[in-house]
Formats: C-alpha cells, structure tokens, sequence
C-alpha cells in the first residue's frame, strides 16, 4: 500500500471535523485526586498495564500484575507500584528516568470498565513504604512513585466489543504459538521448542519476585 491510498488525517481541525467534539460531562471526568470510588478500583485490580515514552517519543506499553492491593495508595494524589523482577531489558524504567511523565491502565477481572490514570513518576530505591511492597517475603529493589495529574473511568465499549472476560470466546491455547516456539523461530535458536518452554516454565515459577 503507498501513501498516496491513503486519506491521512494530519491536524486537529480535521480530526474534530471526522469524530466531533466530547461532550462537557465527558471532559469533565478527567480529575487529579484519587477518590473514594477510584480508590476502590485500583485496590482490586491485580493487573496494570505502565505505558511511558522515551525523549525521541519512542513509546513501550508493559504489564505488570501482582496480588490486588499490592499497589499502594500513599494519599490521594500518590501511587507506587513495585518494580518486581523482570528480563533487565527496564524498558519501563529507562524511560522514566528520561521521561517521568507515564499512563497507567488499572483492570479488574470481570468488570467491564478500566481506569486510566496519568502522571509523574519518580523511581525509588528506598523508602519507609518498601515493607510493604513485600510479596512472598521478598522486598523489591525499586519503585515507582506516581502523582496523579489525572484519573478517569474508561467506558466499557472496549470490553464489550472485545468480550474479553467470556471465556467462551477464548481461543484454543493449542492455536497459539508457545513463548519457546516464538523464541526459537524468532532469534534461531540451537534448544528445541520443547526445552525453551521448560525452562521459561521453571524460570517464571521461580523467579516471580
């Protein structure tokens, strides 16, 4: 396909004209504090997906998941998240010393409706906070502080059209290719499919914190 297919939308003017303006309310939903019900939400999400964007505005989006409440809420404009043990690419975390700005995605099983929230970030080493952090007796050796700038509740539009919690849409795990096979294929590895799997197996059961 070239360019020259393509209808490129390259301003905001033209962008508003196609998809039109939010409605007040709408606008009005971003806020900066974490209140009672956004409390709530992330107390029970056990899932948060970290997105953060390099200088060159290069962007990675990460999971990260632990037990639900594991991500402190230090009062109402302040979140920290553990930085538990990972492939020390630190993707994440690189950027947030070159770019503190990051958006967080709290999910929680079962409910159709997500919460955005978006600050500053500042990466600790230590702090009176790090005891607990502690999941299956390990202590983390980082953690992102995060101030709220702003919070919202995203619609469940997403998960609907998606139906992401009906297991019945689920594919069959068998279709998918395994972790070791992408490995394998992807770098052209000498160990078997097979072996790369056991090994990532045992290395993700041990190795969690």
């Amino acid at each position: 396909m070239t360019t020259a297919e393509l209808t490129v939308i390259d301003s905001h003017d033209a962008l508003r004209e196609l998809i039109g303006e939010p409605s007040e309310n709408t606008r009005r939903k971003k806020i900066a504090v974490i209140e009672e019900h956004a409390r709530t939400v992330i107390e029970h999400s056990p899932f948060v997906l970290l997105a953060t964007s390099a200088p060159d505005g290069t962007c990675d989006v990460s999971p990260r998941g632990d037990p639900a409440g594991s991500v402190l809420i230090l009062d109402e404009h302040t979140l920290v998240l553990a930085e538990r043990p990972g492939n020390r690419l630190a993707d994440s975390i690189t950027n947030l010393i070159d770019n503190p700005h990051a958006g967080l995605l709290f999910l929680v099983p079962g409910m159709n409706e997500s919460l955005r929230v978006n600050g500053r970030t500042t990466l600790v080493s230590d702090a009176p906070f790090f005891d607990r952090l502690i999941v299956q007796g390990k202590r983390p050796k980082l953690a992102i502080v995060l101030h709220v700038e702003d919070l919202y509740v995203h619609c469940a539009k997403a998960m609907l059209r998606s139906s992401l919690w009906d297991a019945a849409t689920w594919p069959d795990r068998g279709d998918l290719p395994s972790m070791g096979r992408m490995l394998k294929d992807q770098l052209a590895l000498a160990m078997s499919a097979e072996e790369l799997d056991a090994s990532l197996d045992d290395s993700s059961a041990t190795t969690q914190y």
